[in-house]
């Protein structure tokens, strides 16, 4: 009996020992963006933790400061799930700032983002990271964007989206149809390279190529909004557009690539 105990004890600390292992180098950071999203968060914690079962991974939710019990339910699944790392701005300060902190707060070589209202839907990260980490990949290769296949949104906000990223792609020549979806996964490294601006998660695409870097796209699964509002509308954006647009055209006529550097 006595060694029966033991034995359990072991295979309990070796386990233990082997999540530690996994949460403290992780391959993979996700990093979700979350402001009022109380309702959500748990759900989108536990469909992260089985999408990336067996994975050397941590999740980072950067709560952006919100007004609801976001922050507290978030504090509550940590004790359940060892790879989560809740973040808290002090003051509101946009999607892309919080994307951004949590890159800078992340551990892992790749980085995976998406939404926290659970449009997208994290059973899709594997397929993304799967292509970026794939042995034939291109050397420069440095984002995996997602594309959402079937858009679940109201038909206003999907004109919105077809107009805006039809005229952004022209301009830009991102090669991107759907910036604005937020599944993607890309080299940490490469994100810290890229100029920051609020509203960069849209042009991030456009940025990477700026750089040098290559890009792929993959078509993911997108889910109607089960809680809560969303924090942007068609006019709202149109009008942060024009200024980002014409930033991000002014920022790739000023770039010089070197193509690389070697210490001679």
């Amino acid at each position: 009996m006595k060694a029966k105990l033991a034995k359990e004890k072991l295979a309990r600390k070796r386990l233990a020992c082997h999540i530690d292992f996994m949460i403290n180098t992780p391959d993979i950071s996700v990093v979700v963006p979350v402001y009022n999203e109380e309702e959500n968060v748990a759900k989108l914690v536990d469909e992260i933790a089985v999408a990336l079962q067996g994975e050397a991974y941590e999740m980072l939710f950067v709560n952006d400061a919100s007004t609801d019990g976001t922050l507290e339910k978030l504090k509550a699944l940590k004790e359940n799930y060892p790879a989560l790392r809740p973040i808290s701005h002090r003051k509101n300060a946009g999607q892309s700032r919080a994307v951004r902190s949590g890159v800078l707060a992340a551990k892992g070589t790749y980085i995976a983002t998406l939404d926290g209202d659970g449009q997208n839907d994290p059973a899709d990260i594997p397929a993304l990271y799967t292509q970026m980490t794939r042995p034939d990949a291109p050397k420069r290769l440095a984002l995996v964007g997602g594309r959402r296949a079937k858009r679940q949104d109201s038909w206003a906000k999907k004109i919105g989206s077809r107009f805006g990223n039809g005229i952004r792609k022209k301009l830009l020549n991102d090669q991107a149809d759907d910036t604005g979806c937020g599944l993607k996964v890309f080299k940490r490294e490469a994100f810290l390279r890229l100029p920051y601006f609020d509203h960069v998660h849209r042009y991030i695409p456009a940025l990477m190529l700026r750089e040098g870097y290559d890009i792929e796209f993959c078509d993911v699964n997108h889910r109607h909004r089960e809680f809560g509002v969303s924090k942007y509308t068609n006019f709202g954006r149109l009008m942060v557009s024009i200024a980002d647009l014409r930033g991000v055209m002014w920022l790739n006529r000023r770039a010089r690539n070197p193509e690389g550097w070697d210490e001679v």
